[in-house]
This record gives C-alpha cells, sequence and structure tokens, in this order.
C-alpha cells in the first residue's frame, strides 16, 4: 500500500539560528475536538516553525493507505492517516511509518523537531533521528478510560529518547520530575482577550433573566461526576444547569436528566464567551480519583478570565493555588457546592470587585503566548546543549 503524494504551498517562516524549520506533533486528540492545550501551542509555535499537528488514524481507506491534509493557518497543517479496517497493530505501525516517511521526503524535511502528546506514536516514528525530541505530558493518559495497555511502557521509552519534557501541571510534573533530567511544568494557560469578551457581553436575555444559572464547558467523560449535578439539580430545581461539551467513553443515556439541567453538545470555541457570559457560575464537577489526580484543568484560568465565579471539586491543581488563594471555592458533593454558590449568589458588588481584582492580578501573570514562549527558550536552550556536546 502507497501513500498518495502530497503538495503543499507553505509560507516559509523567517529563518532563526538556533531552531530547525519544522516541527510534527503526534497527538492523540484530534484538532476539530475540544480547543484545548495541543491547540493553543501549536497555533502560537507555528510562528516559529512549518507545523504539522498529525492525528491518530482514521480506518476508512478503501484500496491503499493515505494522507489527508488540511491547512489551518499560516505555517500549520493537520494531517491525518487513513488506514484499511481489519490490520493488525504491526500492519498499522509499519504502514504510519511509510506514511511519515513519505511526508518528510515530499516536503523535503531535513531539519525537524518531534514533539509528542502520545507515546504510542513512538511505534511508528522512533526509527527517524529529529534534531529534538520534546514529550508535553498534559495527562496521565495511562489512567484514563481505554488508555491502551502498552501506554506505560511506551512512555517510560518516551522519556529516554526525549531531550526536553514539559508536563501540564505541578502535580503531573511531581510525578514525572523523577524520570527526566530536563523538565519543566506548564499549568494550563489562558487566552485572557478571548475569554474576556464574555464581560462586555450585555445580551437581552442578561438584563431581563430571572433564573440562576450555572454552567460547565469541556469534555464530558469517565471523570465528569454526574452523580453531583444530578444531586445539585434536584436541591436546586429552581437553578438551570447548562453543560456544554461532547460526550465521551459514557454511556450518554446514564446521564442524569432534569426539567433544569441542559445538554448543549460540542459548541465552537469563538462562541464559548457568548454561552458563558449567561451564567452567574461557572462549574468543575470532577470525580476524586486516579483519571483526574494529575489534571490541571484549562478550563479553570478560562473561567476566571471570563469574570464567572467558580466552584469546584478538589482537583490538587485546582486546589493550589486557585483554592488556597480564594480565586476559586472548592467543594466534595453537592451539599457544598449548594452552599457555595448561595454564597457567591449573595455577594456585594464591593466583595465581587475585590474578588475580581485578585483574579486580574493572578491572570497578568499567565497566557499562552508567555507559556509557549518560555517553551521556545527551553527548546533553544536544549538545542544549544545538544550542539555544545556534539562539537565537545
Amino acid at each position: 500500500m502507497q501513500a498518495s503524494r502530497l503538495k503543499i504551498n507553505r509560507i516559509k517562516p523567517k529563518p532563526h539560528p538556533y531552531l530547525p524549520k519544522n516541527l510534527l506533533c503526534f497527538s492523540h486528540l484530534r484538532w476539530n475536538f475540544v480547543f484545548q492545550r495541543p491547540q493553543q501551542l501549536l497555533s502560537r509555535l507555528a510562528k516559529h516553525f512549518n507545523a504539522y499537528f498529525v492525528e491518530e488514524p482514521i480506518f476508512d481507506a478503501q484500496n491503499r493507505a493515505y494522507l489527508s491534509l488540511e491547512n489551518i493557518q499560516k505555517n500549520l497543517s493537520v494531517i491525518v492517516p487513513h488506514l484499511p479496517a481489519g490490520l493488525t497493530c504491526e500492519e498499522q505501525s509499519d504502514l504510519q511509518k511509510e506514511l511519515l516517511d513519505r511526508l518528510l521526503a515530499s516536503q523535503n524535511m531535513a531539519e525537524f523537531i518531534f514533539w509528542y502528546y502520545t507515546p504510542m506514536a513512538l511505534s511508528f516514528s522512533e526509527h527517524l533521528h529529529p534534531q529534538l525530541i520534546i514529550y508535553d505530558c498534559m495527562d496521565e493518559l495511562s489512567a484514563f478510560k481505554f488508555a491502551p495497555e502498552n501506554i506505560s511502557i511506551l512512555e517510560k521509552k518516551l522519556f529516554k529518547k526525549a531531550d526536553l519534557v514539559f508536563t501540564g501541571g505541578a502535580s503531573l510534573f511531581d510525578s514525572k520530575k523523577q524520570f527526566h533530567s530536563n523538565i519543566y511544568p506548564f499549568p494550563s494557560s489562558i487566552d485572557k482577550k478571548h475569554f474576556g469578551k464574555a464581560r462586555q457581553i450585555r445580551s437581552e436575555y442578561n438584563s431581563l433573566k430571572k433564573q440562576v444559572k450555572l454552567g460547565f464547558f469541556g469534555v464530558i467523560d469517565e471523570r465528569f461526576d454526574s452523580r453531583l449535578i444530578a444531586d445539585l439539580a434536584i436541591k436546586h430545581p429552581e437553578w438551570l444547569i447548562e453543560l456544554i461539551g461532547p460526550v465521551v467513553k459514557i454511556n450518554a443515556d446514564e446521564l442524569p436528566r432534569a426539567p433544569n439541567i441542559s445538554y448543549i453538545g460540542q459548541i465552537d470555541y469563538q462562541q464559548l464567551p457568548s454561552c458563558i457570559s449567561k451564567w452567574d457560575i461557572a462549574l468543575i464537577p470532577f470525580h476524586i480519583n486516579e483519571s483526574t489526580r494529575y489534571i490541571s484543568p484549562t478550563k479553570t484560568p478560562e473561567y476566571l478570565a471570563a469574570a464567572k465565579p467558580v466552584i469546584s471539586t478538589p482537583i490538587r491543581d485546582v486546589v493550589h493555588p486557585y483554592g488556597s488563594m480564594s480565586l476559586v471555592k472548592i467543594g466534595k458533593n453537592a451539599e457544598d457546592f449548594a452552599q457555595h454558590a448561595k454564597e457567591l449568589l449573595k455577594l456585594s458588588f464591593v466583595q465581587n470587585k475585590a474578588w475580581l481584582k485578585s483574579v486580574d492580578e493572578f491572570l497578568a501573570k499567565q497566557s499562552w503566548e508567555q507559556t509557549s514562549a518560555v517553551m521556545i527558550e527551553k527548546i533553544k536552550e536544549t538545542l544549544e546543549e545538544k550542539r555544545m556536546i556534539s562539537v565537545a
């Protein structure tokens, strides 16, 4: 089976004396899924590289394997392998290896960086020799539902091969720092300008509404505490609870149903500020278990940038720093959430203004631009260290 030929009309970024021209990112998440860390970072890294976002395969090829390509923005393309159905794992890896080799050859990629979100991509990429290997460990993937059996083995191999490691939060850093000497924590950051739009939106709904609305956006999966939401809806039928996001890896029919719970489904990232503007309080109702032990929810600073009070279960990376700085309320169950919500709804204008001042002072130190800029500096430093070792 042969890959189709790829022709890409690409605007060349200005060369930098330290950086390879190309960056290939291997992701377990699809670009058009919920817009989160990979999308935020790659859309900014494309200012420095020809960036390729390589997704996991789709098994819909009829005759031969091929790559589809979509240009998302200047210097950023999403690539999807299309494979025939019914292949063994070894056959899948062999075909993806062939497709990757053809991609590099067709684009004349003599210089490139590999950026991994999933260790599973090692099965078809480890035969190549990039100038730098980066592992952006955004989650403890082995703890997620339906995780591949060999993902922990491949992650150990990736730690050995990686030149530079980032983690998606402080708790994940504490868990992984023993495995690498060049590792740095980069907690969830924020697109303040985008989510700050919620502060300016003053819809007719806001001026006329009579009901309190609590909201959540994100992936609704095994981490989502549906019992907490069900109990909260029962305790306060006068409150509306709006849940935005796709339902994955769990049975949607088992989610709580009530007249005051609404499931909106996945919406475009650009629409989120408008939706959030209609909420009184934002929620992070996650279970406390192995799947959430090391997460750093990106929605925490996004909610705050939208100037929405937040109530969360005691996720470690939410408790510290957000809870300890009194920026977010922490509760263990529906009773706690209800009590916090009633207290937040009674806050005076002066109290809200003081809270928002603290929020803005904290968020002033965060942005995806700042995060990506520091990452670039770490990349340059690591490349220079490798160069010095090679000439020593």
